[in-house]
């Protein structure tokens, strides 16, 4: 297959060029693919066998308008959709091999980020870093599983708000046992590189609830911040979704609906850092994106 590095299309040529084909992995092998527009009646069966849909469209089915338009309003995108956010928790559900439908949440949707501690281990430090400037992995429009790193320039500005929804079931190991979304923000003033911190404490114990602060004023010029959720002197779970760091009318977090946590960038993408890195992460601990139950 001959490898292509730049087409030109002729005028008016490019609605049929992109109808009928892709680009491959450009990274590691570059070429142009074609597009399956059609499946035979045998592929078409045997993905349908293979399809959680049409359990989740009967089960869509015989809710009420009442039931269709609870699952819409828990959903945190900009455009909020009853049944795309359904089929987004019963997929995981049934997946997991967990019987009946969930209960709309406005706290969590389907996937939510989890931190497991086990004795002999007692704590557990994760970091989200926000320089001025950093790459993220992001989809190429128009394509189905194609995606390129891309340079974010993120100029903080004040106020600077913080938030995260959570539940958690810890136990103390000893004194000063706690549980914390928190910011450090680090800003220049008369030759000196302060940090201003701005910190959530969940309590150990609870069930579903979101906690928020807003850091309004610091000296000097502001340069950039890091998040951190920092479990420290006790055992047991902590969950959490839809963490926060809004400040120029955006929330600036990485992977925001905790998709996968603990997602590794390679190849192509090693310059995109983790959605959550782990600084202190010792044996009996682990995070990751589970759905909850």
């Amino acid at each position: 297959m001959a490898r292509t590095n730049y087409v030109d299309l002729p005028v008016g040529q490019e609605d049929l060029y992109f109808s009928n084909l892709q680009s491959g992995d450009r990274f590691v092998f570059p070429r142009i693919v074609r597009k399956n527009a059609f499946f035979s009646r045998q592929k078409v069966a045997n993905l349908t066998a293979k399809s959680y849909l049409p359990i989740i469209s009967d089960l869509w089915a015989g809710f009420n308008d009442s039931e269709k338009s609870a699952w819409k309003a828990v959903d945190p995108t900009s455009h909020p959709h009853g049944w795309r956010t359904f089929v987004a928790d019963q997929s995981k559900r049934i997946k997991r091999g967990y019987a009946g439908v969930a209960t709309p949440s406005s706290f969590h949707q389907d996937l939510v980020g989890a931190i497991n501690i086990e004795s002999p281990a007692e704590e557990v430090l994760i970091a989200q870093y926000h320089p001025a400037t950093y790459y993220i992995q992001k989809k190429v429009q128009g394509t189905k599983n194609t995606y390129e790193p891309v340079e974010i320039t993120e100029a903080l500005s004040l106020p600077f708000k913080i938030s995260i929804n959570y539940k958690t079931d810890l136990t103390t190991t000893g004194a000063g046992s706690f549980c914390k979304y928190y910011a450090t923000v680090r800003h220049f003033y008369q030759g000196r590189d302060i940090e201003s911190t701005v910190e959530l404490s969940m309590p150990l114990s609870g069930g579903w609830a979101t906690l928020d602060d807003t850091l309004s004023v610091v000296l000097g010029e502001v340069v950039g911040y890091t998040l951190f959720i920092h479990l420290y002197k006790v055992t047991g779970t902590l969950w959490f979704d839809l963490p926060k760091a809004e400040h120029a009318g955006q929330n600036w977090v990485r992977d925001p609906y905790c998709k996968d946590i603990s997602q590794i960038f390679t190849r192509a993408y090693y310059q995109v850092p983790k959605n959550w890195a782990p600084i202190t992460l010792p044996e009996g601990t682990d995070y990751d994106s589970v759905y909850p139950i």
